[in-house]
This record gives structure tokens, C-alpha cells and sequence, in this order.
């Protein structure tokens, strides 16, 4: 999914054409491509605000108020296996993820998976 473009950024890229700047150097000093200009451009002149809408799909079954309640699964047992925080987070929350949910859950939260690897 493309990050979202935040709301400060699309209105000075706005006023920067309003006050006389090209298109072409707005699009290239903002890095956005210039349809994307011209629909922000349309949404200011019909007065709409230009923060990003919401976008349609089905919400998280973790949401983000909750990570914290992951990281401290995490954290309690950190050379657990994906299976066992998933197991781990379905007994603290109720809340069922899969192994690869719960891996790019932990990739994002930027906490590696560590597995204990000495076996001596």
C-alpha cells in the first residue's frame, strides 16, 4: 500500500501553485506526480479539505491501541517462536493471528524475532 501523503505537505504544495510556481517544479520539489497535483488542486477549489479520506477495507483485527499488549507478550517470552506469541496474544487479548500476521506485526513494531540458537 503507498504511504499516505500528509495534510501539511499537500497544502503547501497547493499554495506553492497558487503563488505562481509550475506545476512541473511543484510536482519535482514534492515528489508527488502531477495528476496527483491536479486532484488536489480540484479538491481545494470545490473547498474539500485535503486531508487523506479514509480508506475502505476491513479494520485490523489487532488494532494499533492494542500493539502495546503484543510487545508485552514479546517482550515476557522473547526467544518464543511466532506460533507461541500467537498463542500467547490469543490467551492475553482473545484475539486469534495467524504466525505471518503476528511476524509482520513484529516487523512493523520493529521488534525482531530473536530465537535462543545455542543449543550446547
Amino acid at each position: 500500500m503507498a504511504s499516505r501523503t500528509p495534510a501539511d505537505l499537500r497544502e503547501r504544495a497547493v499554495a506553492a501553485i497558487h503563488a505562481g510556481m509550475p506545476r512541473s517544479e511543484v510536482a519535482c520539489a514534492y515528489g508527488v506526480h502531477l495528476r496527483t497535483l491536479s486532484t488536489w488542486l480540484a479538491r481545494a477549489r470545490r473547498g474539500e479539505p485535503l486531508e487523506d479520506r479514509p480508506r475502505s477495507g476491513r479494520p485490523p483485527k489487532l488494532p494499533p491501541a492494542r500493539h502495546a499488549e503484543l510487545r508485552a507478550v514479546v517482550q515476557g517470552r522473547p526467544d518464543a517462536t511466532l506460533a507461541e506469541h500467537a498463542d500467547a496474544l490469543a490467551d492475553r487479548t482473545g484475539i486469534r493471528l495467524s504466525r505471518s500476521r503476528v511476524g509482520r506485526l513484529l516487523a512493523a513494531l520493529d521488534l525482531p524475532l530473536k530465537k535462543n540458537t545455542d543449543r550446547s
